[in-house]
């Protein structure tokens, strides 16, 4: 499976306050952008899978909602995970 419990570790790790940080926004949009990108490598190989690109489509949306409640409430934060993550906006 490409999303084990040792990568999601690793990502929360990475971009969270620790590694059983799942729940700030930071470690989510993190873990939203692996499997963003996951799946539009799949989606290049398999382009007529619908519910694939659907599920990519709930997932690019997700992320978003978090960036934007993550804008509002500190923008530093904001701005320093768009910059590690490499989003562009």
């Amino acid at each position: 499976m490409y999303l084990d419990a040792a990568k999601k570790q690793e990502i929360f790790g990475k971009y969270g306050k620790s590694n059983t940080d799942t729940g700030s926004p930071e470690s989510q949009i993190a873990l939203f952008s692996y499997r963003i990108s996951h799946l539009t490598e799949h989606l290049k190989l398999n382009r007529k899978d619908y519910s694939t690109e659907r599920a990519l489509t709930m997932l690019v949306g997700k992320r978003r909602r978090l960036l934007s409640y993550l804008k509002d409430r500190d923008i530093e934060r904001y701005r320093a995970i768009v910059k590690e993550l490499g989003l562009r906006k």
